[in-house]
């Protein structure tokens, strides 16, 4: 292939390795599964070479993609840093920055947060990504990551903000209804709310000598912000955010104590867009709201 490499082609190819299959790559990537498909048919035409084996679970790469592969991923590297670099060197408070936070953070601390924020700097758009996934910074998938434990990148700028504790919390009508639980034990007679798929809180209680099970736990969801609106409610008992607690009308923190380790609190960017003017406002912003916010 003589001509300029089409990058196009080549991040197809790469989402296609990486998922597996073309409609998974089209998600990735947001573009239409057709699309996906002629670029893997056009890129092996051009290199005259047959990248994946075609299966009806989906694409199989075969050793001459595996083997293309890794450089495709050091080019992709390669080309994220030159934007980061490219965004270091912009010097007006405009333009859009990317965060992303856990799904507490984004729903319930975040919105009032940005009000002063975006007062301070209205041509700065922004864009938030409610994740309790690990989104990739080095590739760009954010500007600014607010994460709950330390990140170990060399690249990245990262300042410790404190540290957020976790406590059991019921409404105020549902302890009206069923008493307040004064030990753990006491715990097993009430209606918990938790997660669906992971055991990680029947595991941390059972490990701690509190006979929990799965049927304790009455109303079971993975997603944190529905597990916080089904306390609020007034369903059950679950595990909350100290702090938001002084945010919530008649949410009660119980005084019963399982010894939860609290959540640290990081505020994360790329050393190389950590030039960027409106990247750094951003960044220094919300370093100030959510420090306040840690305070109580």
């Amino acid at each position: 292939m003589d001509r300029e490499p089409n990058w196009a082609l080549w991040r197809s190819f790469a989402a296609v390795v990486s998922h597996g299959s073309l409609s998974a790559a089209a998600r990735e990537l947001g573009i239409s599964q057709p699309t996906v498909g002629r670029h893997i048919e056009t890129l092996e035409r051009d290199l005259g070479l047959t990248l994946f084996e075609r299966t009806l679970s989906g694409l199989k790469a075969n050793s001459a993609a595996l083997r293309i592969f890794e450089p495709v991923s050091q080019a992709q590297a390669a080309l994220a840093q030159a934007s980061m670099m490219a965004e270091g060197a912009q010097a007006e408070y405009s333009g859009t920055v990317r965060i992303t936070a856990s799904v507490m953070i984004s729903h319930y601390v975040l919105p009032p947060m940005l009000v002063a924020i975006r007062e301070r700097y209205p041509r700065i758009a922004i864009e938030i990504v409610p994740a309790d996934s690990t989104e990739n910074l080095l590739l760009r998938e954010a500007d600014i990551a607010i994460r709950m434990f330390r990140p170990t990148q060399l690249e990245l700028v990262t300042r410790h903000l404190g540290n957020i504790p976790l406590v059991l919390a019921a409404h105020r009508s549902y302890l009206d209804r069923r008493g307040t639980p004064q030990t753990p034990l006491e715990l097993t007679d009430h209606d918990l709310v938790g997660l669906d798929r992971s055991d990680a809180i029947i595991d941390f209680a059972q490990a701690r000598g509190l006979p929990l099970r799965r049927d304790h736990f009455v109303l079971r969801t993975d997603n944190q912000a529905n597990q916080w609106e089904l306390v609020r409610a007034g369903l059950g008992i679950g595990i909350a955010q100290g702090n938001l607690l002084h945010l919530t009308p008649g949410l009660v923190a119980l005084p019963v104590d399982l010894g939860i380790p609290p959540l640290e609190v990081w505020l994360t960017t790329h050393k190389e867009v950590f030039t960027s003017h409106r990247i750094r406002a951003i960044y220094d912003a919300l370093a100030e709201g959510l420090a306040a916010y840690i305070r109580g």
